[in-house]
């Protein structure tokens, strides 16, 4: 199939530091009238200031470690359980899991991360931890896996990690309270990429020992599913081993018999464009596949993520659109009598 024309090209890295101060501008509070000339947040928005202040800040921060620790210092430190550096797969790749309290039959979700598909831009695992938490918390087992990056490795092994990573949550669902037959694959940035193409090309996850059909739902946050030409040295090797290269994109593999995907983005994503999601709506939708999309009018690449953050989700609507979608894709969450 020939790619489609008018990609939604990526503008350097997908995960590179890219100008926030247009979000910063938008976040900054106005002072309000008061009978005394020094300005303070009113009393019951003190909290919500403090944690819009840090959120800033983590969303200025978001492509370095720095950024991520503030999300993980600010998200909730109790009320989930988590398992750390859980072997799978056979090239000592590890995983984190996140656990309600008292699952039962859980959704599982599997949460690929971004980072350009290369060590040097990527985070590992860990710095994770914030989403691990906000999915804990509403009910669902979360399965965070590291994958082998550029230059270790190129396309398509860090495919062929993240499909033994649903393997492996298919396979050991069940002893932390989760539903095999109830994974949902979740990404962002190029983590969105690596969901997109396990949930459209079938031969992945068979290759891996499971089948297509043990995923459930897919979610994507800003990720790039159409961006060629390459415009980027880096990533011109991380996909050199493609051939023809059109087989790189998701878009070239809709066969209209994925599960159902959700594919979100933001209008001012000037990392990723968002018409990276629109195009690839269009395909599934043209094939006859089940496919949603929700685009944001004002929502930076970091943002999409950052506020999935149990503390910074009153400032967007992403994870309100993950919950619908995950319960009519799979059903709503179970947890055991206390």
């Amino acid at each position: 199939m020939a790619a489609a024309s008018g990609g939604g090209r990526l503008n350097k890295a997908p995960d590179a530091l890219v100008d926030e101060t247009q979000t910063c501008n938008r976040w900054r509070r106005k002072p309000v009238s008061t009978s005394i000339n020094l300005w303070m947040p009113p009393v019951q928005t003190n909290i919500r200031y403090i944690l819009r202040t840090a959120a800033v800040g983590a969303l200025v921060l978001l492509s370095a470690c720095s950024g991520l620790s503030v999300l993980n210092a600010i998200s909730p430190h109790g009320g989930y359980g988590s398992l750390q550096n859980i072997r799978y797969g056979a090239a000592d790749e590890s995983l984190d899991v996140y656990t309600p309290a008292h699952p039962v039959d859980a959704p599982v979700v599997v949460f690929l991360y971004g980072g350009s598909w290369q060590t040097k831009i990527s985070y590992p695992k860990a710095n994770y931890r914030f989403l691990g938490e906000a999915l804990a918390a509403r009910g669902y087992v979360t399965v965070i896996p590291d994958y082998r990056l550029y230059p270790a490795v190129r396309y398509p092994d860090f495919l062929d990690d993240c499909a033994r990573a649903v393997v492996w949550a298919h396979a050991h669902a069940r002893a932390y309270g989760g539903d095999p037959n109830r994974i949902v694959v979740m990404g962002h940035s190029a983590g969105a990429y690596n969901a997109a193409m396990l949930a459209l090309d079938p031969g992945y996850m068979q290759q891996a020992g499971g089948e297509r059909n043990w995923i459930k739902a897919m979610i994507g946050l800003a990720g790039p599913y159409d961006f060629l030409p390459l415009d980027d040295a880096d990533l011109e090797q991380v996909f050199a081993p493609a051939k023809p290269l059109e087989t790189s994109q998701p878009i070239n593999h809709v066969d209209g018999h994925n599960p159902p995907m959700l594919l979100m983005a933001g209008e001012n994503d000037s990392v990723v464009y968002a018409k990276n999601s629109r195009n690839l709506y269009a395909r599934i939708k043209a094939a006859g596949g089940p496919v949603e999309e929700v685009i944001f009018p004002e929502m930076s690449h970091a943002k999409i993520i950052a506020t999935t953050a149990t503390r910074l989700q009153f400032d967007s609507d992403v994870m309100p659109h993950i919950v619908d979608f995950v319960q009519r894709s799979v059903g709503t969450t179970t947890q055991a009598q206390r």
